[in-house]
């Protein structure tokens, strides 16, 4: 599927944002805010795929 360069741009922002919650959880393993963090990177993963979803319907370059 041929995609435009806006939702190249849409899911890297998210796959970034992903890595550093993923990695500040590693980094502070057994505290709360590990805990809260690796919430907050699932939580974003499930925005990531609603937002490429909707991208992808709404797109005349990307549909």
């Amino acid at each position: 599927m041929k995609t435009c360069h806006r939702l190249d741009t849409v899911r890297a922002e998210y796959e970034r944002e992903i890595g550093f919650m993923l990695a500040h959880s590693k980094r502070y393993e057994g505290r709360l805010a590990a805990k809260s963090s690796a919430k907050q990177a699932a939580s974003t993963k499930q925005r990531m795929a609603r937002a490429l979803n909707s991208h992808v319907g709404r797109c005349p370059e990307c549909g």
